[in-house]
């Protein structure tokens, strides 16, 4: 299978059943069509292909006896949180063509660890052939190399085994990161007050490290990472906080980029300040019962100028239906608000749309407030 020439970190391989016949256009219809809008511009397909960060999307497929079998694969550079909605997404969608369809992720194969593991087996390949005729000094060059990586191996700390630096203990101050890997790549770099929370939950040896240690919070530039910076600011005493740029890991980054990251790190002040600008907006209640009812759902309300319920349906049907339907005032979705949503409503006079989220490139228009689930939340 060949790609097109850009850096592929995973391949998102899906198998898909259709009962009846369809063609490699229905496929790609379905997976442009039915995923577009359900988390914004910076995980739509179309946009994330223009943008290179996906591939040629690749689909095979046969029919026989009224049935068609087939896959889809598409290479991406996305983080892995971003490939994992792509990929659920892909599975939420039950139409190809005029039928209906079962699709089921088969895996998301790490192209670098593929690659990693041909390197350590040509690497073992050279150390062999090298050491049938290696010269007396080799010994001792192996000896000392072999002493720096002892010294930056990494440790099990504390009660949860949690991936740190050999001066988590003596330092006073930490550095925070998501995982195994951020800690590797930090010491490579000679950052060795450095402990991982390997998961969402933080753990409590982390937690009472923060009351005694000065913490920098340093986390990936991505949705992952919000996530984990609220749980932190909500149950640690966080002091600075760093980013990798945007959608980058930090177990990805360069030295340069390590540096910058941490020479810029923002007091938590600063963060919280920004998470408190935000004032809630008064609404009827029953958009802010709606907002309530939608969470995690991926649905949408649509409620009339007497804020009565006169529709509930799949974000996925969300643009073309409020194309047909008249007399909506308010729509409220599980959802991000794109551009074409936007300019959908303003077309039907609607007056309110509410989503979970607002895409950073959405144009403010005149006749339609766009709100959030945080701005009408009780």
């Amino acid at each position: 299978m060949s790609f097109q020439p850009f850096t592929v970190k995973y391949v998102i391989r899906a198998r898909f059943k259709v009962e009846g016949v369809v063609e490699k256009p229905d496929v790609i219809g379905a997976v442009f069509g039915q995923t577009e809008g359900l988390f914004g511009t910076e995980l739509d397909l179309r946009e994330l292909q223009k943008s290179g960060r996906i591939g040629r999307i690749e689909i095979e497929l046969k029919s026989a006896k009224d049935e068609t079998d087939g896959s889809i694969n598409i290479p991406t550079s996305l983080d892995r949180v971003s490939a994992a909605i792509i990929a659920a997404s892909i599975e939420s969608i039950d139409r190809i063509g005029p039928c209906s369809a079962d699709i089921s992720l088969e895996k998301i194969e790490d192209v670098r660890e593929t690659k990693r593991k041909a390197i350590i087996e040509r690497a073992k390949e050279i150390l062999h052939s090298w050491n049938l005729e290696k010269r007396p000094e080799t010994e001792e060059i192996f000896r000392e190399v072999s002493e720096i990586l002892r010294a930056t191996k990494v440790e099990s700390y504390g009660p949860e085994k949690l991936a740190a630096g050999p001066d988590i203990d003596t330092s006073k101050g930490i550095i925070i990161v998501e995982g195994r890997a951020d800690v590797i790549n930090l010491l490579k770099m000679g950052i060795q007050n450095v402990i991982a929370l390997e998961g969402v939950k933080i753990p409590e040896t982390i937690i009472n490290m923060t009351r005694e240690k000065e913490a920098t919070a340093f986390l990936d530039g991505d949705r992952g990472g919000d996530l984990i910076l609220k749980e932190l600011l909500q149950v640690a005493r966080i002091k600075h906080v760093a980013r990798a740029p945007k959608g980058k890991e930090v177990e990805d980054l360069t030295v340069k980029e390590v540096e910058f990251a941490l020479q810029n790190k923002v007091p938590v002040e600063e963060v919280k300040g920004k998470r408190k600008r935000r004032k809630r907006v008064l609404v009827p209640k029953e958009i802010v019962n709606a907002a309530s009812s939608l969470k995690g759902t991926l649905e949408a309300i649509l409620l009339d100028d007497k804020m009565k319920e006169v529709g509930r349906l799949s974000v996925s049907e969300l643009a073309d239906k409020i194309r047909e339907v008249e007399g909506v005032n308010t729509v409220v979705f599980d959802g991000v608000t794109t551009q074409r949503l936007v300019d959908i409503a303003s077309e039907k006079n609607i007056k309110y749309l509410v989503a979970a989220r607002v895409s950073d490139v959405v144009k403010q228009p005149l006749n339609v407030n766009l709100l959030t689930f945080d701005d009408v939340a009780e």
